[in-house]
């Protein structure tokens, strides 16, 4: 829950409340070194080699880089899938246009699957919910291809080939509506932020003898850290998050299929 309200901020919200914790948890640490009720206890704690916090350290890195990782594969998913729907739908053009039956009916059917897609399913994958017309569009214009004349009049190969490039279309449009919805496992961002603020702890415990050493090696993890799981988070949901696509290439398509 506290995550989802977190991916769900603008830009602005998911740098600044990471910026908060991190300087709120490297304020803390300090204060517990270095602060007049807590410095006689904390000194106990000196002698700790720097070598422990690299080994946390080490563990952070790993577990975002898997994290990274996801997020990106997803997102590069994401982008396949818009363009083979882009690609489907030029080729159902294309391929209407050069055959020598009239495909009139089929291509409006093409460019009606478009525009819903853009006017009415898109928006509502911010919600990962998709569009009962975009659906209807498709199966419309599944049967229009299925239709037996189309084989008569264009040929089978020619029906064959458009029957093939509608279920592809129709696979890429699952993929995306099953992308729009799919998310990293909450654990595994819970691990990484915890897994920070004990890299930050061990950073603190490795310079309990000099104070401006301390705060300098807290500073610059932190802010690699908010950097780091910022731009991470910006790229969670490829569809409603801060950075997300757009229906750009299915609006280029709609526009060479209204255009021919």
């Amino acid at each position: 829950m506290i995550f989802d309200t977190w991916l769900d901020m603008p830009t602005w919200g998911i740098f600044g409340s990471l910026a908060l914790l991190f300087a709120l948890s490297a304020f803390s640490i300090h204060w517990l070194s270095f602060g007049k009720p807590n410095r006689a206890r904390a000194a106990g704690f000196v002698g700790v080699v720097p070598p422990f916090s690299g080994t946390i350290a080490v563990l952070f890195a790993l577990l975002t880089g898997f994290l990274a990782n996801e997020v990106w594969d997803r997102n590069r998913q994401a982008d396949r899938a818009i363009f083979a729907e882009r690609d489907a739908l030029l080729s159902l053009h294309a391929i209407s246009l050069a055959t020598v039956s009239d495909m009139e009916d089929i291509r409006a059917a093409v460019q009606d699957y478009a525009e819903t897609l853009i006017n009415d399913e898109w928006p509502r994958m911010m919600e990962q919910q998709s569009s009962p017309k975009t659906g209807e569009a498709l199966r419309t214009l599944l049967t229009k291809v299925s239709n037996p004349q189309i084989g008569v009049e264009a040929g089978t190969a020619a029906q064959s080939a458009l029957l093939n490039i509608v279920l592809k279309l129709r696979a890429a449009r699952y993929d995306r509506l099953a992308l729009s919805g799919d998310q990293t496992d909450r654990t595994k961002w819970s691990a990484v932020v915890i897994l920070a603020l004990i890299s930050q702890l061990a950073i603190g415990i490795v310079h309990l003898e000099k104070p401006q050493a301390q705060r300098a090696s807290l500073a610059i993890f932190s802010v690699a850290v908010v950097i780091t799981l910022g731009l991470v988070a910006m790229r969670e949901r490829p569809f409603d998050g801060p950075v997300r696509f757009s229906p750009a290439p299915i609006q280029e398509a709609l526009q060479i299929i209204r255009s021919g």
